[in-house]
């Protein structure tokens, strides 16, 4: 399975941060993504300054019939078209859209990691897959997402929040 996050702090000129995200879901399926779940919202500060806008996350599992080259194309393309302009790392973004596991690939190019570098630490990736894949297990550690979010620190399992939206495709 391949699992995904996208996140968004900003408005676009399609709407709030929620619309963003349906919409790179909506892409993504015309793009042949075939999407089994995906998760709530999930809210946290943005990091490392949380004085910026909130960001809000969705994960979701998928299935794709290409390879990962492919595919962070089109998510690459889907970011420019939803608003995204490439800045500075942590800058608030309309549309970030990563690739968290590719069917258990390990691999590091020039374009990308696989499975995503930080994914393992990052509370906004691990909750939405706890929600839809509770028997997920990282790729490289071989530690299950249970695991992984016991490994957090306190403060990055108390600053998340579910919220009872969901992603309207």
């Amino acid at each position: 399975m391949i699992h995904i996050n996208i996140g968004s702090n900003l408005d676009s000129k399609f709407g709030t941060k929620f619309k963003n995200i349906s919409i790179a879901i909506n892409l993504l399926i015309d793009s042949k993504l075939k999407i089994k779940k995906i998760s709530n919202f999930y809210e946290t500060p943005s990091y490392p300054n949380k004085k910026l806008p909130k960001f809000v996350n969705i994960g979701l599992i998928a299935e794709y019939d290409f390879d990962h080259t492919k595919l962070i194309r089109i998510i690459s393309s889907i970011e420019k078209n939803i608003g995204r302009i490439k800045s500075k790392k942590n800058d608030p973004r309309v549309c970030d859209i990563d690739i968290i596991d590719f069917n258990g690939l390990i691999k590091t190019d020039k374009i990308l990691k696989l499975p995503h570098p930080r994914s393992h630490s990052r509370n906004f990736v691990l909750y939405p897959i706890k929600e839809i894949d509770p028997k997920w297990i990282h790729p490289v550690s071989k530690k299950n997402v249970d695991f992984l979010i016991k490994q957090l620190s306190q403060i990055s399992r108390i600053e998340i929040t579910r919220l009872s939206k969901s992603v309207i495709i």
